[in-house]
């Protein structure tokens, strides 16, 4: 029997006991994952309970806004917004790590090569020439996970990734929200102006037809006066709406990753303020735990904690590797793959942590701690969850009942407004009254606009709430950075489906 022969023997005698303890032995310490089980209400507040809830329908819910160009400005959202874009290499980083954990376990083999020309120096000989020296080798090594911590950590970096794509929808629907409330408020700030405009442009009549009968001895310059001060006072409040209304197109424009001033002449021409048809289904609470992506990444990051205690608790106990080398050396290449010139040497190596000050121990009191704190942020996710849906329902049905009395009470102050007008004209009353149901009647209607964007507002308040994104197609594989000669910089905004 050879060498290489007695080699191989010896290497198996001492391999099968090793993997027999693998498959025998080989177990995963530390808690189980198992998804917690929350008491949620049954209803929402002011849900008949006798009558069954109809699901929230959530799919592309701003499309019930009726504007187009809401709609477009969303996808454009989409693809050019930077938190989304930075979410993407989120999700990017979050895999690689889950591809570099699964790494763990599988042997890792390195090799290696060198050849050098050299002359020994300490012989003074003539025959001391120069020679060439060639070597070759590989190395090989395996940590037998025996108690589950490469596993635990597979199972870690699966649910961070799971997180990682679960943030990613949470950006997209807080975007959708916002460039929504930002397209409600700039079209109400269009419309207030608008507004305001007419109501000035009213009151200066009253100025005027005031100024004709103090020329005819009917009114007096005071109420020449108080005239004009009411409609430059209305006219006063057109900067404060112009300003509101650049502030949200600006909004609108990052949120889309355009520079600020990017929409000002998409969006200079007027729209209504959007109306959503109402009521809507909202479900019932449990869906939350679903639908929202906000709860559904706590819950993986709470999963993810759990898996790191297994890790924590597998470095207390023995670990063992499987190394192993095969070298060669020859002074002419040809010669590296002659028997006489290889070598090679194989093993296991144990190693047992015996004292250690109480590391390992606190290492896992650490990981528990780590996961208690998940565990409190996703019970406090679901929580501020099932609040979020509670409020919105709570606005969006009382300013629904708040705008059918403001639409009352604009309706009376315009009937008010054209009486008074009328009797003004004909000298049946003074000029006061005729002030104060100008006054009165621009409020009113301002109120009423205000009432209709706080709906609108509402609305999108209560789809974000109840889990509502955007649900098409997003690749986050590619990244949103590319490198050029003059730096990186963003890639084309790609087309969102």
């Amino acid at each position: 029997m050879t060498g290489f022969e007695r080699g191989s023997v010896a290497a198996r005698r001492t391999v099968v006991p090793i993997f027999t303890a693998v498959l025998l032995a080989g177990c995963v310490v530390g808690p189980d994952y198992q998804k917690p089980l929350l008491p949620m209400p049954v209803n929402w507040s002011g849900q008949k309970p006798a009558k069954a809830a109809r699901p929230a329908q959530l799919s592309k819910w701003w499309q019930r806004l009726r504007d187009p160009q809401l709609n477009t400005l969303v996808e454009d959202a989409v693809a050019g917004n930077l938190d989304v874009a930075t979410a993407k290499a989120r999700i990017r980083e979050a895999r690689a790590s889950y591809r570099q954990s699964i790494g763990t376990l599988f042997p890792s083999i390195d090799g290696s090569g060198s050849a050098m020309r050299s002359k020994d120096s300490s012989s003074t000989s003539s025959s001391s020439d120069p020679y060439s020296l060639y070597q070759a080798g590989f190395d090989a090594s395996w940590e037998l996970d025996l108690f589950g911590a490469n596993r635990r950590g597979v199972e870690a970096a699966r649910y961070g990734l799971d997180a990682s794509e679960e943030e990613l929808r949470s950006t997209l629907l807080t975007l959708v929200g916002d460039v929504a409330s930002s397209y409600a408020q700039a079209r109400g700030y269009q419309a207030r102006i608008q507004l305001a405009r007419r109501a000035a442009a009213s009151q200066k009549q009253t100025a005027v037809l005031t100024r004709t009968m103090a020329q005819a001895g009917t009114a007096t310059a005071a109420d020449v006066a108080k005239a004009m001060g009411q409609a430059s006072s209305t006219e006063a409040d057109v900067p404060t709406l112009e300003a509101g209304y650049a502030e949200a197109v600006h909004r609108l424009s990052v949120l889309t990753g355009r520079p600020p001033s990017a929409l000002n002449e998409r969006l200079k021409r007027g729209a209504p303020i959007p109306a959503p048809r109402l009521p809507i289904p909202a479900g019932i609470p449990a869906d939350i735990l679903l639908a929202r992506p906000d709860v559904r990444m706590a819950e993986r990051q709470y999963a993810q904690y759990t898996a790191k205690i297994g890790q924590a608790e597998a470095a207390r106990y023995p670990s063992v590797s499987l190394t192993g080398n095969i070298d060669t050396s020859a002074f002419k290449l040809g010669d590296l793959g002659k028997n006489s010139s290889i070598g090679w040497s194989f093993g296991p190596t144990l190693s047992v942590p015996l004292f250690n000050a109480g590391q390992l121990k606190a290492a896992v009191e650490v990981a528990k701690a780590q996961r208690d704190q998940y565990f409190i942020a996703y019970r406090s996710s679901v929580l501020t969850a099932l609040e979020d849906v509670e409020n919105a329902l709570v606005a969006l049905r009382q300013e629904r009942i708040r705008n059918g009395k403001l639409a009352s009470s604009a309706k009376s102050y315009a009937d008010a407004a054209r009486l008074e007008g009328t009797l003004y004209k004909a000298g049946e009353t003074s000029l006061l009254e005729v002030l104060d149901a100008e006054r009165s009647l621009y409020s009113a209607e301002d109120d009423l606009l205000q009432s209709r964007i706080a709906i609108a507002t509402d609305y999108i308040a209560l789809n974000k709430a109840l889990g509502g994104g955007w649900d098409g197609t997003i690749d986050a594989g590619k990244p949103a950075i590319v490198d050029v000669k003059t730096g990186p910089r963003l890639a084309s905004k790609p087309v969102v489906q």
